[in-house]
């Protein structure tokens, strides 16, 4: 792991910390195996399909976002213990680069404990400055902290809606004849996330759960699959579950389970201070 730590305006610093290929690799190979049972593979049993099949289908950026989650926690604490910096918040991640066969970076934005040099002070009035927290900069930390223990709740009184998280089964067709990869059970597809090929989710925006239908997508000219680049193509999906995240609601008891304050109130005070 190598580090680059950029000091920043306000008393912001900036971590650059880029993990060896080698390290993203094995966070990869992590992800494989977690969802490998997830996809169904034709000439597969469930859950046996080599990881260079799942990625010939779908590409290797299906394990992106389970590699990136593995692997950011604890680069970022040994980054962070490496910078030497007082860290006084929690850091804003942003991933720069993420791609297969390659070194995986991000950046982390924490705020720093100021740092003071003290000069000849004796005698020198000085005249306090207030440092004005907003309304808007509070809240923002608090919906922060809101997204970070949202939990999921299943929805069966309404349809699809973009940003629902869906369970689908999917079969699908090239000149109406099935083809390898093309078949998946449970999986689980958020509505927006462009995860699948364009055209695709939109699509299920409207279906209800144990509804069956068809998409009409097209593949792109460059997909990985090369038998299957430009050419169009069928899937009969089943609508299985719809799910949505809950934000836990702005209350005393939220207050009480992300701080050691017991009323909303004094954990709002205390961003401030």
């Amino acid at each position: 792991m190598s580090l680059q730590v950029e000091k920043l305006e306000k008393n912001m610093a900036k971590l650059t910390i880029e993990a060896s290929a080698e390290e993203f690799e094995s966070a990869m190979q992590k992800a494989y195996l977690k969802n490998k049972n997830k996809i169904n593979v034709q000439g597969f049993r469930k859950g046996k399909a080599p990881r260079a099949i799942i990625e010939k289908m779908y590409g290797a950026s299906v394990f992106y976002e389970d590699a990136a989650n593995d692997l950011i926690p604890d680069a970022y604490e040994k980054a962070a213990n490496e910078s030497e910096l007082e860290i006084v918040s929690r850091p804003e991640i942003d991933v720069v680069q993420i791609e297969k066969g390659k070194p995986f970076i991000f950046t982390a934005q924490v705020a720093v404990k100021p740092e003071v040099t003290l000069g000849e002070y004796k005698g020198i009035e000085v005249e306090k400055q207030e440092i004005e927290v907003t309304e808007d900069e509070i809240m923002d930390k608090v919906n922060k902290e809101r997204e970070q223990n949202a939990r999921m709740i299943t929805i069966d009184d309404r349809a699809v809606q973009d940003g629902d998280i869906t369970v689908i089964d999917f079969d699908g067709y090239v000149d109406g004849v099935a083809f390898e990869g093309g078949k998946g059970e449970d999986y689980s597809l958020t509505i927006g996330s462009h995860s699948f090929i364009d055209n695709f989710e939109e699509q299920l925006i409207g279906k209800t759960i144990g509804e069956e239908t068809e998409v009409n997508v097209t593949f792109p000219e460059k997909y990985q699959a090369k038998e299957l680049a430009g050419k169009p193509a069928l899937f009969k999906v089943k609508i299985k579950e719809i799910k949505v995240k809950e934000l836990p609601e702005l209350d005393d008891d939220f207050a009480q389970d992300v701080s050691e304050f017991d009323t909303l109130d004094e954990y709002k005070e205390s961003i401030k201070n």
